[in-house]
């Protein structure tokens, strides 16, 4: 019963939710994977979303979500849209990493405390865009990167005196294992990193390089 129950609240949670900073690559990417072709894109608003079915497998299907990056509005996105959450892609600009790591990583630690996100615990994949160009940086050193900037976070956040999301917890939800230094491993839900290009190696002309992502995205379904 306890597993059919599970399977049940599962089954009504059927979106996959893009979530990034801005310029990561969403819209490209969500755009990409539904219609492959490329399309010039600018900066996000409001969501958009749309019912993909994965090419190697058209008999299951999910509904993809871009959700803004915009510091001013992804977090009240996010807080639409969590409950519906079967997995997350959270969409990494692999070129301006270095410098937008500690955006990045506030963002993720944000997503990774918020308590129906722990709840849930959906599937969450880091995909590291933008390979396609010579200074992108590694998804190895994106994880490692972003463990020590979230250890980081989660012992400066630790003497908070309310969650991130409101709820009066006493403190925000603890990240990871206490006493241990965080690595994705710790966390509730199965974290995975793929390296893929919206934009793909051609630009315009070409085919975006989005095989770990689709192939992730069947999975899931």
């Amino acid at each position: 019963v306890l597993w059919r129950f599970v399977q049940g609240r599962k089954s009504s949670r059927k979106a996959v939710l893009l979530l990034g900073l801005c310029d990561a690559g969403k819209t490209l990417l969500f755009a990409r994977l539904l219609s492959g072709r490329y399309r010039d894109t600018q900066t996000s608003i409001t969501d958009s979303s749309a019912v993909y079915r994965p090419s190697q497998d058209k008999s299951t299907n999910v509904t993809l979500i871009d959700l803004p990056g915009h510091e001013s509005l992804r977090l009240q996105f996010l807080e639409r849209f969590k409950a519906a959450a079967r997995a997350i892609v959270f969409v990494v600009d692999s070129v301006a990493f270095q410098r937008e790591v500690k955006d990045v990583a506030e963002f993720l630690y944000q997503v990774l405390v918020d308590s129906t996100v722990l709840r849930n615990a959906p599937a969450l994949l880091i995909a590291c865009n933008k390979q396609d160009v010579t200074m992108a940086k590694s998804a190895k050193l994106i994880q490692q990167q972003l463990e020590k900037e979230l250890n980081t976070l989660r012992v400066t956040r630790s003497a908070a005196p309310t969650s991130l999301d409101g709820s009066a917890t006493g403190g925000p939800a603890q990240l990871g294992k206490k006493g241990k230094d965080f690595d994705f491993s710790q966390l509730p839900m199965k974290v995975e990193f793929v390296e893929c290009s919206a934009r793909g190696s051609k630009g315009e002309e070409g085919e975006a390089d989005l095989e770990g992502l689709e192939k992730w995205l069947v999975k899931v379904a």
